[in-house]
Protein backbone atom coordinates (compact mmCIF):
# COMPACT_ATOMS: atom_id res chain seq x y z
CA UNK A 1 0.00 0.00 0.00
CA UNK A 2 1.11 3.48 -0.47
CA UNK A 3 2.66 5.02 2.63
CA UNK A 4 1.19 8.74 1.01
CA UNK A 5 -1.50 7.82 -1.54
CA UNK A 6 -1.24 9.72 -4.93
CA UNK A 7 -5.24 10.20 -6.50
CA UNK A 8 -6.04 10.99 -9.87
CA UNK A 9 -7.67 14.17 -9.07
CA UNK A 10 -6.59 17.46 -8.05
CA UNK A 11 -2.81 17.48 -7.98
CA UNK A 12 -1.83 14.07 -9.53
CA UNK A 13 -4.24 15.34 -11.81
CA UNK A 14 -1.63 18.20 -12.32
CA UNK A 15 1.12 15.64 -12.35
CA UNK A 16 -0.26 13.86 -14.95
CA UNK A 17 -0.77 16.86 -17.42
CA UNK A 18 3.15 18.05 -16.55
CA UNK A 19 4.34 14.26 -17.50
CA UNK A 20 3.26 15.00 -21.01
CA UNK A 21 4.72 18.34 -21.13
CA UNK A 22 7.97 16.82 -20.07
CA UNK A 23 7.40 14.04 -22.71
CA UNK A 24 6.57 16.55 -25.21
CA UNK A 25 9.69 18.55 -24.01
CA UNK A 26 12.36 15.47 -24.15
CA UNK A 27 10.87 14.63 -28.05
CA UNK A 28 12.01 18.30 -29.05
CA UNK A 29 14.94 18.73 -27.50
CA UNK A 30 16.25 15.17 -28.97
CA UNK A 31 15.20 16.17 -32.41
CA UNK A 32 17.18 19.94 -31.74
CA UNK A 33 20.42 17.54 -30.32
CA UNK A 34 20.30 15.27 -32.59
CA UNK A 35 20.41 17.50 -35.46
CA UNK A 36 23.28 19.25 -33.69
CA UNK A 37 25.11 16.45 -33.46
CA UNK A 38 24.65 15.02 -37.07
CA UNK A 39 26.20 19.35 -37.66
CA UNK A 40 29.44 18.25 -35.44
CA UNK A 41 29.60 14.66 -36.54
CA UNK A 42 29.73 13.64 -32.31
CA UNK A 43 26.11 13.19 -29.91
CA UNK A 44 28.27 13.15 -27.11
CA UNK A 45 30.02 17.17 -27.96
CA UNK A 46 26.48 17.87 -29.26
CA UNK A 47 25.34 16.60 -25.47
CA UNK A 48 28.18 18.31 -23.58
CA UNK A 49 26.65 21.60 -25.71
CA UNK A 50 23.65 20.98 -24.81
CA UNK A 51 24.49 20.69 -21.01
CA UNK A 52 26.78 23.74 -21.18
CA UNK A 53 24.22 26.05 -22.71
CA UNK A 54 21.91 25.31 -19.83
CA UNK A 55 24.31 25.48 -17.23
CA UNK A 56 25.37 28.65 -18.44
CA UNK A 57 21.46 29.48 -18.36
CA UNK A 58 20.92 28.35 -15.00
CA UNK A 59 23.98 29.75 -13.24
CA UNK A 60 22.72 33.44 -15.16
CA UNK A 61 19.38 32.80 -12.92
CA UNK A 62 20.44 32.01 -9.76
CA UNK A 63 23.12 35.27 -10.02
CA UNK A 64 20.04 37.22 -10.46
CA UNK A 65 17.35 35.37 -8.01
CA UNK A 66 18.40 35.43 -4.03
CA UNK A 67 15.44 32.69 -3.78
CA UNK A 68 17.56 30.68 -6.23
CA UNK A 69 20.62 30.85 -4.04
CA UNK A 70 18.50 30.57 -1.15
CA UNK A 71 17.46 27.07 -2.15
CA UNK A 72 20.73 25.94 -2.90
CA UNK A 73 22.04 26.69 0.24
CA UNK A 74 19.12 24.71 1.73
CA UNK A 75 20.35 21.77 -0.27
CA UNK A 76 23.74 22.21 1.05
CA UNK A 77 22.59 22.23 4.60
CA UNK A 78 20.72 19.10 4.45
CA UNK A 79 23.54 17.26 2.77
CA UNK A 80 25.85 18.82 5.76
CA UNK A 81 23.17 17.85 8.02
CA UNK A 82 22.48 13.97 6.38
CA UNK A 83 18.59 14.79 5.39
CA UNK A 84 19.56 14.49 2.05
CA UNK A 85 22.46 11.92 1.25
CA UNK A 86 25.10 12.60 -1.11
CA UNK A 87 24.33 10.14 -3.58
CA UNK A 88 21.35 12.18 -4.20
CA UNK A 89 23.18 14.65 -5.98
CA UNK A 90 23.79 12.50 -8.53
CA UNK A 91 21.17 12.01 -10.77
CA UNK A 92 23.34 14.14 -13.33
CA UNK A 93 25.34 11.06 -14.00
CA UNK A 94 22.30 9.34 -15.06
CA UNK A 95 21.42 11.75 -17.64
CA UNK A 96 25.50 11.42 -18.86
CA UNK A 97 25.48 7.87 -18.99
CA UNK A 98 22.17 8.15 -21.27
CA UNK A 99 23.86 9.79 -23.78
CA UNK A 100 26.92 8.09 -23.94
CA UNK A 101 25.38 4.69 -24.21
CA UNK A 102 23.77 6.09 -27.04
CA UNK A 103 26.84 6.67 -28.93
CA UNK A 104 28.74 3.31 -27.96
CA UNK A 105 25.72 1.27 -28.76
CA UNK A 106 23.42 2.28 -31.79
CA UNK A 107 25.49 1.83 -34.28
CA UNK A 108 25.59 -1.49 -33.29
CA UNK A 109 22.00 -2.80 -32.33
CA UNK A 110 19.88 -0.11 -34.36
CA UNK A 111 17.55 2.45 -32.87
CA UNK A 112 15.23 0.57 -32.13
CA UNK A 113 16.68 -1.91 -29.64
CA UNK A 114 17.84 1.02 -28.09
CA UNK A 115 14.82 2.93 -27.60
CA UNK A 116 12.87 -0.90 -26.44
CA UNK A 117 16.02 -1.12 -24.08
CA UNK A 118 16.06 2.10 -22.54
CA UNK A 119 12.27 1.96 -22.62
CA UNK A 120 12.11 -1.46 -20.44
CA UNK A 121 14.46 -0.60 -18.46
CA UNK A 122 13.06 3.06 -17.11
CA UNK A 123 9.26 1.36 -16.70
CA UNK A 124 10.32 -1.79 -15.10
CA UNK A 125 12.83 -0.28 -12.68
CA UNK A 126 10.48 2.78 -12.02
CA UNK A 127 8.35 -0.43 -10.05
CA UNK A 128 11.14 -1.07 -8.22
CA UNK A 129 12.20 2.79 -7.46
CA UNK A 130 8.28 3.05 -6.21
CA UNK A 131 8.46 0.44 -3.72
CA UNK A 132 11.27 1.61 -2.44
CA UNK A 133 10.32 4.97 -1.38
CA UNK A 134 13.09 7.13 -3.47
CA UNK A 135 11.02 9.40 -4.70
CA UNK A 136 9.31 12.03 -2.34
CA UNK A 137 6.24 10.72 -2.98
CA UNK A 138 6.16 7.55 -0.74
CA UNK A 139 6.18 4.17 -1.14
CA UNK A 140 4.18 2.50 -3.59
CA UNK A 141 3.79 -1.52 -3.42
CA UNK A 142 4.15 -3.42 -6.98
CA UNK A 143 0.74 -4.71 -7.96
CA UNK A 144 -0.41 -6.81 -11.28
CA UNK A 145 -1.92 -3.63 -12.41
CA UNK A 146 1.33 -1.60 -12.13
CA UNK A 147 3.21 -4.54 -13.88
CA UNK A 148 0.16 -4.73 -16.38
CA UNK A 149 0.44 -1.15 -17.10
CA UNK A 150 4.56 -1.18 -16.96
CA UNK A 151 4.37 -3.90 -19.99
CA UNK A 152 1.74 -2.37 -21.95
CA UNK A 153 3.96 1.17 -22.39
CA UNK A 154 6.84 -1.26 -23.23
CA UNK A 155 4.51 -2.79 -26.51
CA UNK A 156 3.45 0.20 -27.18
CA UNK A 157 6.92 1.56 -27.48
CA UNK A 158 8.03 -1.61 -29.34
CA UNK A 159 5.55 -1.03 -31.71
CA UNK A 160 6.31 2.76 -32.57
CA UNK A 161 9.59 1.41 -32.51
CA UNK A 162 9.14 -0.77 -35.15
CA UNK A 163 7.43 1.29 -37.47
CA UNK A 164 10.17 3.77 -37.77
CA UNK A 165 11.85 4.66 -41.03
CA UNK A 166 15.22 4.43 -39.36
CA UNK A 167 17.75 1.65 -40.08
CA UNK A 168 17.26 -0.92 -37.18
CA UNK A 169 19.53 -3.20 -38.53
CA UNK A 170 23.12 -4.16 -36.66
CA UNK A 171 26.35 -3.15 -38.29
CA UNK A 172 27.64 -5.73 -40.96
CA UNK A 173 30.09 -7.72 -40.21
CA UNK A 174 29.49 -7.98 -36.53
CA UNK A 175 27.50 -11.39 -36.68
CA UNK A 176 27.16 -11.47 -32.82
CA UNK A 177 26.13 -8.88 -30.70
CA UNK A 178 28.18 -8.75 -27.29
CA UNK A 179 25.47 -8.84 -24.71
CA UNK A 180 26.89 -5.77 -23.11
CA UNK A 181 25.70 -3.51 -26.06
CA UNK A 182 21.94 -4.47 -24.72
CA UNK A 183 22.73 -4.38 -21.27
CA UNK A 184 24.12 -0.63 -21.47
CA UNK A 185 21.20 1.04 -22.64
CA UNK A 186 18.70 -0.91 -20.25
CA UNK A 187 20.97 0.35 -17.59
CA UNK A 188 20.46 3.39 -18.89
CA UNK A 189 17.15 3.01 -18.77
CA UNK A 190 17.13 2.09 -14.66
CA UNK A 191 19.34 5.09 -14.55
CA UNK A 192 16.80 7.42 -15.86
CA UNK A 193 13.61 6.22 -13.55
CA UNK A 194 16.76 6.26 -10.17
CA UNK A 195 17.43 10.23 -11.50
CA UNK A 196 13.59 11.17 -11.27
CA UNK A 197 13.72 9.89 -7.99
CA UNK A 198 17.05 11.50 -6.59
CA UNK A 199 16.15 14.64 -8.54
CA UNK A 200 12.71 14.99 -7.19
CA UNK A 201 14.06 14.29 -3.29
CA UNK A 202 16.63 17.55 -4.10
CA UNK A 203 13.61 19.58 -5.54
CA UNK A 204 12.03 18.63 -2.65
CA UNK A 205 14.46 20.55 -0.21
CA UNK A 206 15.57 23.12 -2.68
CA UNK A 207 13.42 23.49 -5.20
CA UNK A 208 13.06 22.04 -8.61
CA UNK A 209 15.94 24.58 -10.19
CA UNK A 210 18.30 24.00 -7.40
CA UNK A 211 17.80 19.94 -8.39
CA UNK A 212 18.09 20.88 -11.82
CA UNK A 213 20.91 22.96 -11.28
CA UNK A 214 23.04 20.00 -9.41
CA UNK A 215 21.96 18.09 -12.09
CA UNK A 216 23.69 20.07 -14.25
CA UNK A 217 26.71 20.41 -13.07
CA UNK A 218 26.91 16.72 -12.57
CA UNK A 219 26.04 15.58 -15.84
CA UNK A 220 28.77 18.21 -17.74
CA UNK A 221 31.45 17.28 -15.29
CA UNK A 222 30.58 13.47 -16.39
CA UNK A 223 30.30 14.38 -20.42
CA UNK A 224 33.08 16.63 -20.41
CA UNK A 225 35.55 13.77 -18.93
CA UNK A 226 33.52 10.79 -21.26
CA UNK A 227 34.30 13.34 -24.51
CA UNK A 228 37.82 14.26 -23.28
CA UNK A 229 39.43 11.44 -25.05
CA UNK A 230 37.70 12.72 -28.35
CA UNK A 231 38.76 16.71 -27.86
CA UNK A 232 42.20 15.38 -27.23
CA UNK A 233 42.69 13.14 -30.04
CA UNK A 234 40.81 14.70 -33.04
CA UNK A 235 40.32 18.34 -31.49
CA UNK A 236 37.22 20.34 -31.68
CA UNK A 237 35.10 20.14 -34.64
CA UNK A 238 36.44 22.29 -37.43
CA UNK A 239 33.07 24.60 -37.64
CA UNK A 240 30.13 24.58 -35.15
CA UNK A 241 26.64 25.21 -37.30
CA UNK A 242 25.15 28.97 -37.13
CA UNK A 243 21.81 28.47 -36.87
CA UNK A 244 20.42 29.97 -33.27
CA UNK A 245 18.05 26.94 -33.04
CA UNK A 246 20.72 24.06 -32.34
CA UNK A 247 21.76 25.78 -29.22
CA UNK A 248 18.32 25.86 -27.28
CA UNK A 249 18.42 22.45 -26.43
CA UNK A 250 20.21 22.74 -23.06
CA UNK A 251 17.37 25.21 -22.24
CA UNK A 252 14.51 23.41 -23.11
CA UNK A 253 16.25 20.92 -21.00
CA UNK A 254 16.70 22.74 -18.19
CA UNK A 255 12.76 23.24 -18.66
CA UNK A 256 11.42 19.60 -17.95
CA UNK A 257 14.31 18.65 -15.45
CA UNK A 258 12.70 21.20 -13.13
CA UNK A 259 9.06 20.13 -14.18
CA UNK A 260 10.06 16.48 -13.26
CA UNK A 261 11.93 17.34 -10.01
CA UNK A 262 7.74 18.73 -9.08
CA UNK A 263 6.04 15.97 -10.65
CA UNK A 264 7.54 13.07 -9.25
CA UNK A 265 6.68 14.14 -6.15
CA UNK A 266 3.00 14.51 -7.37
CA UNK A 267 2.62 11.23 -9.24
CA UNK A 268 5.20 9.05 -8.63
CA UNK A 269 8.54 7.63 -11.00
CA UNK A 270 6.17 4.69 -12.90
CA UNK A 271 3.35 6.86 -13.71
CA UNK A 272 6.28 9.83 -14.36
CA UNK A 273 7.88 7.40 -16.96
CA UNK A 274 4.71 6.28 -18.40
CA UNK A 275 3.18 9.93 -19.05
CA UNK A 276 6.69 11.13 -20.20
CA UNK A 277 7.08 8.40 -22.96
CA UNK A 278 3.41 9.15 -23.96
CA UNK A 279 4.21 12.89 -24.34
CA UNK A 280 7.27 11.84 -26.61
CA UNK A 281 4.99 9.86 -28.76
CA UNK A 282 2.51 12.36 -28.73
CA UNK A 283 4.66 14.72 -30.13
CA UNK A 284 6.40 12.68 -32.02
CA UNK A 285 3.01 12.05 -34.04
CA UNK A 286 2.26 15.68 -33.92
CA UNK A 287 5.18 16.70 -35.97
CA UNK A 288 5.20 13.82 -38.24
CA UNK A 289 1.65 14.88 -38.91
CA UNK A 290 3.26 18.10 -39.93
CA UNK A 291 5.80 16.66 -42.03
CA UNK A 292 3.39 14.33 -43.84
CA UNK A 293 4.92 11.27 -42.71
CA UNK A 294 2.57 10.39 -40.24
CA UNK A 295 1.66 6.52 -40.07
CA UNK A 296 -1.29 4.51 -38.38
CA UNK A 297 1.44 2.50 -36.34
CA UNK A 298 2.37 5.83 -34.88
CA UNK A 299 -1.04 6.40 -33.90
CA UNK A 300 -1.79 3.10 -32.41
CA UNK A 301 1.48 3.39 -30.46
CA UNK A 302 0.15 6.09 -28.97
CA UNK A 303 -3.24 4.92 -27.77
CA UNK A 304 -1.15 1.92 -26.38
CA UNK A 305 0.69 4.38 -24.04
CA UNK A 306 -1.94 6.27 -23.19
CA UNK A 307 -4.06 3.00 -22.01
CA UNK A 308 -0.82 1.90 -20.38
CA UNK A 309 -0.86 5.54 -18.37
CA UNK A 310 -5.12 4.89 -17.44
CA UNK A 311 -4.02 1.90 -16.31
CA UNK A 312 -1.20 2.61 -13.76
CA UNK A 313 -3.19 5.66 -12.71
CA UNK A 314 -6.06 3.52 -11.68
CA UNK A 315 -3.43 1.30 -9.72
CA UNK A 316 -1.89 4.05 -8.39
CA UNK A 317 -5.17 5.21 -7.38
CA UNK A 318 -6.49 1.67 -5.28
CA UNK A 319 -2.90 1.09 -4.02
Amino acid sequence: MSERGVGVSGRSGIGLVFGFCIGAGVAVQGRVNGALGAELGDGVAAATISFGTGLMVLLIAFACSPTLRTGFGTVRNAVSQGSLRPWHLLGGLCGAFFVASQGLTIAAIGVTAFTVAVVAGQLLSSLVVDRLGLAPNGRTAITPLRVAAAVLGIGGVVLSASGRSVPVTVVTGVPDIPLLLIVLPALAGVGLAWQQAVNGRVGAVGGPFTATLVNFVVGLIALFLFDLHTLTTTGLPAQFPTEPWLYVGGVIGVGFIALAAVTVGMIGVLLLGLTSVAGQLVAAVLLDAAAGTLSRTAVLSCAIVLCAVVVASRATASA
